[in-house]
């Protein structure tokens, strides 16, 4: 495992309250939620792992791993609902985590705007050109 690269992740690392904002799209209607999450490295420092639930009583996981031999992050989530999914992901640059999901367009990233808040947006392509927003959760700092 290469220590170096998840040193990346180091502003993402720890406990978090969970505010998401949902705007009206082909996925979904108008809503927010409330939740909670964290960000830990665990077995042996090799992997992150991210957790997180819903006051709706949504939960997932995901886990975060270094692909040595294509020099790449891979990532895998799985949730209560039975869903799961997986993607590739990397740095673009110190404050920014950008992830491509595999199984559909969407594109995520995880954005540092301050040592107490992250803003993940999970977008779409546009018919117009561009992405058009899907969800946007805001990550406080506990």
């Amino acid at each position: 495992m290469n220590s170096d690269a998840l040193e990346k992740f180091g502003f993402l690392l720890g406990n978090w309250n969970l505010e998401y904002r949902i705007p009206k799209s082909s996925f979904s209607e108008v809503r927010s939620e409330k939740g909670s999450g964290s960000f830990k490295k665990i077995l042996a420092d090799n992997y992150i792992l991210l957790e997180y639930s819903t006051e709706s009583g949504s939960e997932a996981k995901g886990i975060f791993a270094w692909d040595d031999k294509v020099r790449i992050f891979r990532y895998w989530w799985f949730e209560n609902s039975g869903s799961f999914a997986s993607a590739t992901c990397d740095f673009i640059d110190s404050k920014t985590l950008a992830m491509n999901w595999h199984d559909n367009l969407f594109v995520q990233t995880f954005s540092k705007v301050n040592r107490n808040k992250v803003v993940m947006k999970m977008q779409y392509p546009s018919i117009l050109g561009g992405h058009d927003l899907i969800m946007e959760v805001i990550f406080a700092r506990k």
